[in-house]
């Protein structure tokens, strides 16, 4: 059918022969015969040089991923506060469940159950989901499991 694919083996022998074979140059010379534009020519590398290792330090720079993620999630809660409070229904019942879980603000069950309330008043359907993670919904799985309780 197809090629079988090589050994490990074999795969190290040939990055062991191809390695071997590149000679790295041990001195360099100035392409220019003249030293004094040699001498320019390494400045303005060295002022490269210096900007790289300036900006190698702000990327090493880091924040901690705790951080990162705490942002993003009141960053999101923000969002989601703003579309809910422009009448968005699904944003309210996430607002709320941001609120009742202390998900990106402190935990604070009456303004969560105000939000609950403001959604439900267009969706009864809601309050399966009030106490539910940030971002759940309410779906078929959950109405057939009341379905059997009944």
């Amino acid at each position: 059918m197809g090629k079988s694919l090589p050994s490990t083996a074999r795969l190290y022998q040939v990055a062991k022969t191809t390695s071997q074979s590149i000679i790295t140059p041990k001195h360099t010379r100035s392409a220019s015969p003249n030293p004094e534009i040699g001498q320019k020519s390494k400045r303005p590398r060295l002022k490269e040089m210096e900007t790289e290792s300036s900006s190698k330090k702000e990327i090493n720079h880091r924040l901690p991923l705790s951080e990162v993620v705490s942002d993003c999630i009141k960053r999101w809660f923000k969002d989601t506060l703003k579309e809910a409070k422009a009448g968005d229904i699904n944003m309210q019942v996430l607002v709320g469940q941001m609120y009742y879980n202390g998900y990106g603000v402190p935990r604070d069950a009456h303004m969560g159950r105000i939000w609950i309330t403001r959604a439900s008043r267009t969706r009864s359907s809601v309050w399966k989901v009030s106490d539910k993670q940030p971002g759940y919904n309410a779906s078929d799985s959950d109405s057939d499991e009341l379905k059997g309780d009944s």
